[in-house]
Order: C-alpha cells, then structure tokens, then sequence
C-alpha cells in the first residue's frame, strides 16, 4: 500500500489543539489496524528546542534516538504508543542547516540556492522519508497558525505533496476555532471563514475543518461553515473541551474524524478496535472522588507546559491506583530552610524535576531534606537524583561543601561531576547523553521491585554524573546505587531502602510513561502515598 499524508494545519489563533488533533486521528487509525507515524514541523530557526527555555516551548521531550523534540511529540507517543524517532521533529533551523550545509559541499553544483526549489525540496524530503517502509500514513501537524511568516515555506512545501501525489493520497485538516459570544448566545464563524480564505490563498484546500468550540455546532451553522468552507458538511468536526484529554480520539471517533479521513484517503475504514481506550476512559471518569497532592518542585513553574510529561505521568500512576492526582507547582526558588514546612503543608509526596543553571537549585536541596527527613514519598528525577545526592552528602556525611561541578567548577567535594565524554563538548546543543539507555537494576531492590525486571531502558538528557568517588561513603551512610549501566561505571538510580518511597533516577521515565501504561517509578509513588494515608 503505498503511503498516504495527512497535514494538520491551524488558524486564528495558537493552542487550538492541533497536536491532541493529530495524536486522536493517529490513535483512531492505529485502531482500524493501520500503521501510523506522527511528525512536526516546527517553523523557527532553532535547530531544535534543546538550548531554549522552557518559558518558549514548554518542555524538551527527548525520543528513544536521542532528538531534543517539541513536547507535543510527548502527546503523539502517549496517544499512539508509538516510539517517534528525530525524523518526527522538524525545524526550519534543522532545514536551513541542512540546505547550507549542502552548499557548502557544491551539492548544487553552482546553482542559486532558494526558498523554493530547495528549502521546500529539503522540507519534502522529510516528509518523504517514510516512503518504501511500512508506515501507512504520515500525520504531519505544522506548528504555528496559517500566514505566519516564518511557517510560509512549510505551506508551499505540503501544498506541492498535494500536486506531485494522488488526490486520494494527501489529506487538509485545518483546525480553527469557533468563537461562543455568550451575550448573544452566538457561535460565530467569520474566523473560521478567515482562516480558510487564507489557506485557500496559498493553494490549499482543506478537506476536513476541526473545529474547536465551547458548545455543539449547531445544525444551521455547520452547513454555514461548509457552504463558505468549500467543504461538505460531513467534514466540519467538532472538537470540544473534555473533561478527560484521552477522552478527546473517542468524541473525535463520534464526530465522524476518522471515517471522513477514510473516505479522502480511500482507506477501508475497517471496524475500530477502541474497546481498551474506551475501557481507560471509563476508568479515568469513574475514580473515586479521593484525592493525594503531589508537588512539583522546579524553577520553571510560572509555565506548566514546562512540566507536562512528568505531570501527565502522575495522572497515569493516579490511573493505575484508581485515585485522582492534584498536582501542585512550587517554585523552588523560594523554598527556604525556615518555610520549606509551610510550603509543603498538605503535600502527599514530592517530585524533584530536571532542569539547568544553579538558580533555585538551594530550594530544591532545602526540599529533599525535609522529605526525607520527615517520611514523604519522594521521587528525584535527573537533576533531582543529582541533588539528592548533594543532599545526602551534605546532610549525612557531613561534607558541608558538596555540590556539583555544574555549578561550582572548581568545588572541593564534586559527589556529581562532569561525564568523561562531555569534557572537550563546547557547543550545547543536541550534545549531552541523549536518548535511550540500558540499566541494570540490582536484585532486592525497590527499583527492581517497581519495574519486576532486572534490565531496563530509560531516556536520557545529561551531562553530568554522580561521581563514584564518593560512592562507598554514600552507600555506607544508606544512599544506595541500585541501578548501573551495564558496564558498572554510571549510576542510574539511587534510594533510600529505610524510607517509605526515596527513589531518584538519573533518567526521564516521564517520556516513556502512557496513560495505560504508567512509568514504574511514579506508580510506586503514589502507591506509597496510598499505603501512607491508608486510602
């Protein structure tokens, strides 16, 4: 069969939902048996989000390859299950890079290099890419809202897939929003006409509208929107506000989504296997009214996005213990050894995020104390295992002058230090131990226990490490190494056995974690907090 292409384009305004969009219909058609890849195309100059701030784009999701992505790759794995590769995230700085480097070689031969043949060129050939395996559709969502300057060759690029491909081959979704002014109890659809006007205006022609709207779509408006739309009525979805996210494929499933992508594309829209997703919807709408807090404690908290796998993690761990999670963000910037008990009144339990830089880096030590002194359930990831660390040494052993040499390059007592292989790195970007690597978790251990295996995988993104050094000496004092890559030489996890839940990790499990399928580490959170609170 060959490979067909579906482009979801979005209008009006940003935050429409365009991404959850494409994770749905990736989803729907996974489930009539298809396979599926999702893709983005992000229009600015970065070669990637790895050296912006999460303030920008939210969260760095990192594939199993390594890729430094845009978080709504995390959406695309969490709805699809699927495991998206560098290829799946896309840049223009990535395709300018690409298009320079090659002139620079004399790829070209001496031609002038453009806009249009050769960065659209460059922009195809990703979209291509999948041609001659066994993906059967390539859901490609294009970041930004139609017109923006900088997205202009990522529409020419879609629009001549269109040309060089069978009709039935390439399909338009174009999500828009559907404004309810409630003073005059009115959904206008002026915005929507805008939208597609300036898609049309550029060669497109959508063929399914997603609208995103507070109430139904009335009968009277739907055909409005399709008569001005050039689209048949059948094709302009609804797509409201839910009160679950993993509720959205199936409301998309009832608005007819995938059967009007069948019939554009000539796909046999074979019966939906979406008993399990109905099942986990049915389950996260009917958990007990019961609820444990967890806080966030980080240095990015005025931006939730900024923490949006390892929040959407705990929910798929509050799934699993058939209780809701109520998350709390707290800066840790302002936790102080005098208000760190008032900050954490009413907190079940504590996850310490990644992140970069010293700032706020006291607060988050201030915390690790204070739970593992009192008993809290505490869940460390990456920079949170690297200052549990320094916590601990610090604390236990008494080393007053612990730190990192992230922070302090010439500290005396380094119990983390600089990774061998990031010695000589001078460029930051896409350069620190990326990706998917293998742990091996010792026998006995809570790790061990939580993931009911011995060898693991897990996502990274470092470029420190905990620093053997002072190994013995942790150990000694109760810090015990229970995960080591398999040649020994790095710790990957540490924990408390005498502490109700003290497990930190130098890896990600956030990135791997499904709503059906939880990560490990967060579900022995919660469960530790259940068993504490005896819920």
């Amino acid at each position: 069969m060959k490979t067909k292409y579906v482009f979801v384009t979005g209008g009006v305004v940003s935050g429409l939902g365009k991404g959850i969009t494409a994770a749905s219909l990736g989803r729907l058609l996974k489930n009539r048996g298809y396979k599926v890849v999702n893709q983005k195309f992000d229009p600015y100059i970065n070669v990637d989000p790895g050296t912006m701030s999460p303030y920008e784009h939210g969260e760095v999701f990192v594939t199993e390859d390594g890729a430094e992505t845009d978080l709504d790759l995390g959406h695309y794995e969490r709805f699809t299950d699927v495991n998206l590769s560098k290829n799946s995230s896309i840049t223009m700085g990535k395709i300018y890079q690409n298009v320079l480097e090659r002139e620079r070689r004399g790829d070209y031969l001496g031609k002038t290099v453009q806009v249009i043949p050769h960065i659209t060129n460059a922009i195809k050939e990703r979209i291509y890419a999948f041609e001659n395996t066994d993906v059967d559709v390539v859901i490609t969502e294009l970041g930004g809202t139609v017109g923006d300057i900088e997205g202009l060759s990522i529409i020419e690029a879609i629009r001549q897939v269109g040309l060089e491909n069978a009709p039935e081959d390439v399909l338009y979704i174009h999500v828009t929003l559907l404004p309810y002014i409630s003073g005059s109890n009115e959904i206008k659809s002026k915005p929507t006409q805008h939208s597609v006007k300036e898609l049309q205006s550029f060669g497109i022609k959508p063929d399914i509208l997603v609208c995103r709207t507070e109430i139904e779509i009335p009968e009277n408006v739907r055909e409005k929107i399709a008569l001005f739309c050039n689209v048949r009525k059948e094709d302009v979805i609804a797509n409201r506000t839910a009160s679950c996210l993993y509720e959205v494929p199936l409301m998309l499933e009832k608005e007819g989504l995938a059967l009007s992508a069948c019939k554009h594309l000539q796909l046999e829209n074979t019966k939906p296997h979406n008993e399990e997703w109905e099942k986990l919807v049915d389950k996260i709408k009917n958990i007990p009214e019961k609820s444990v807090t967890v806080a966030i404690v980080g240095k990015y908290v005025k931006l939730e996005d900024s923490y949006l796998s390892v929040i959407e993690s705990l929910r798929h761990a509050g799934f699993e213990n058939n209780i809701q999670v109520k998350v709390k963000l707290i800066d840790s910037e302002t936790v102080t050894p005098e208000n760190v008990q008032e900050k954490l009144a009413g907190i079940d339990g504590v996850v310490v995020p990644g992140g970069f830089g010293n700032r706020g880096i006291e607060g988050k030590i201030h915390t690790i104390r204070y739970v593992r002194e009192n008993n809290i359930p505490f869940l460390g990831i990456c920079l949170g295992m690297q200052m549990a660390v320094v916590e601990f040494a610090r604390n236990i052993l008494g080393i007053q002058d612990a730190n990192s040499e992230e922070f302090d390059e010439v500290c005396e007592n380094p119990v983390i230090h600089i990774m061998n292989s990031q010695k000589d790195v001078t460029k930051k970007g896409g350069t620190m131990r990326l990706g998917s690597y293998p742990c091996v978790l010792k026998e006995g251990s809570l790790a061990r226990k939580l993931y009911g295996q011995e060898n693991i995988t897990e996502r990274h993104r470092h470029r420190f490490e905990y620093n053997n050094d002072y190994k013995q000496k942790l150990e000694e004092k109760g810090l015990i190494c229970t995960g080591l890559s398999p040649d020994g030489t790095l710790v990957e996890i540490v924990e408390i056995p005498t502490h109700p839940y003290f497990i930190a990790g130098q890896f990600h499990p956030e990135f791997k974690s499904r709503p059906d399928k939880p990560a490990p580490l967060f579900v022995g959170l919660i469960r530790a907090i259940k068993d504490i609170k005896k819920i």
